[in-house]
C-alpha cells in the first residue's frame, strides 16, 4: 500500500518541478520552446501542464516566456554590449527585430535603442533610490547572509542603509575562471530586500546544520533586476555547495552553476552597503574594464562559517559576475 504525501510535501514537490522548468526556459530563452517538452521536463501531464503552471506562477507558460525573453534582452540592452538590437533580439528567442521591438515598447514604454541609450541615467536613478524607505524595502536588492550561529536581531543586516556615491567605492576585482559547483538550492520568489534575510535564517541556515552543511561554500542568486522584473516575480536562490553523492529532498533540488570567466571582487562591510557595491561594479567598473556581462547569473560566494564577524558585525562575501568580452 502505497503513502499519500502530505500537503506540504506535495507542494515541494510541485516548487521542484516547476523549478526544473524555469530554470531550463532561462538556459533556451533563445530557442523555440516546446509545451509538451516543459511538461516532460517538469513530470507533469502534457495535457494539464499549462493548467498547472499557470495556477502555480499567476500567468500563462507562453506569457511567462515572453516576459523573460524582454527582460533578458533589457539586460543584454544594459550591458554595455556592442551587439545590435536585432542580435539582441535574435539571442532571446525573436524571430525578427520588427516583432522585437514592438513587444519591447509595448512593455518598457520605449524603443530598444532608447532603452540602451537611457542606461546611464536609470542607473543614477537606481543608485541615488538606494536607502530611501520604501515601505517593503522592494528598490533594495541586497542578498544578505548572516551567522548560523548567532540568534538575535541584527544578523542580517536588514536595514536599507543609505547611498554613497561611487567615488568613495573602491574594490578590487579579479579576472578569474571559476570552477562548475554543484549546489543544493531553495528558491524564494518575490520582492529582494529583508524577505532573503529570514529566508536564509528560518529555512536555510536550519536545513544547513540537519545535513552537515555548516562549513560549505554558500551563494546567492538573484535572477532578476527589480527596476525591469514585477518585485512579486523576482527569483532568489539560497544555494549551498554539496558533494556529488548528495541526494536531494522536500523542497531542496540541486544545480550545476556554470564555471568560467568572473570578475570577482572581495566586499567586507555591513550588509546594506552590498547594493552600493553591486552599483559601483556595474555602473563604474564594468564601462571601464573592457568586458561585458554573459548570460550566466551573478551571485555573491561566502563561507558560512566565516562570513559573518560578530565582533564587528561585518559580511563578507565575493561578488562574482560572469563577463566576456565586448
Amino acid at each position: 500500500m502505497t503513502t499519500k504525501p502530505s500537503a506540504q510535501a506535495a507542494r515541494a514537490e510541485y516548487a521542484r518541478r516547476i523549478n526544473r522548468v524555469l530554470n531550463y526556459i532561462d538556459a533556451h530563452i533563445d530557442q523555440p520552446l516546446d509545451g509538451a517538452h516543459l511538461a516532460d521536463i517538469a513530470n507533469f501531464s502534457r495535457f494539464h501542464f499549462h493548467r498547472i503552471f499557470a495556477a502555480w506562477m499567476g500567468e500563462t507558460l507562453g506569457s511567462y516566456a515572453q516576459r523573460r525573453r524582454l527582460e533578458k534582452a533589457a539586460l543584454r540592452l544594459a550591458c554595455g554590449s556592442h551587439e545590435t538590437v536585432l542580435e539582441t533580439a535574435l539571442a532571446t528567442g525573436f524571430q525578427s527585430g520588427e516583432a522585437f521591438a514592438r513587444a519591447f515598447k509595448l512593455k518598457f514604454g520605449c524603443t530598444p535603442s532608447a532603452w540602451r541609450d537611457s542606461t546611464p541615467q536609470r542607473l543614477k536613478a537606481q543608485a541615488a533610490a538606494i536607502g530611501q524607505p520604501t515601505g517593503g524595502q522592494e528598490s533594495n536588492p541586497d542578498q544578505v547572509f548572516g551567522n548560523l550561529h548567532q540568534e538575535g536581531e541584527g544578523v542580517f543586516g536588514e536595514s536599507g542603509g543609505s547611498y554613497r556615491p561611487m567615488d568613495e567605492i573602491a574594490m578590487e576585482v579579479r579576472i578569474i575562471d571559476l570552477p562548475k559547483a554543484r549546489v543544493a538550492y531553495q528558491r524564494l520568489i518575490g520582492p529582494y530586500g529583508p524577505a532573503i534575510g529570514e529566508f536564509w535564517r528560518a529555512a536555510i541556515a536550519p536545513w544547513m546544520h540537519s545535513n552537515g552543511l555548516g562549513d560549505q561554500t554558500c551563494y546567492g542568486i538573484g535572477y532578476d533586476d527589480p527596476s525591469i522584473t514585477p518585485v512579486d516575480k523576482c527569483r532568489y536562490d539560497a544555494c549551498v555547495e554539496v558533494p556529488a553523492h548528495f541526494v536531494a529532498g522536500g523542497q531542496v533540488d540541486t544545480q550545476v552553476l556554470p564555471g568560467g570567466r568572473y570578475a570577482v571582487a572581495a566586499f567586507k562591510g555591513k550588509t546594506e552597503g552590498l547594493a552600493n557595491a553591486w552599483t559601483w561594479l556595474t555602473r563604474e567598473w564594468m564601462p571601464s574594464s573592457g568586458l561585458q556581462c554573459d548570460d550566466r547569473p551573478c551571485f555573491e560566494r561566502f563561507s558560512a562559517a566565516t562570513a559573518f564577524d560578530v565582533r564587528t558585525g561585518e559580511f563578507s562575501c565575493d561578488i562574482c559576475i560572469p563577463v566576456r568580452a565586448l
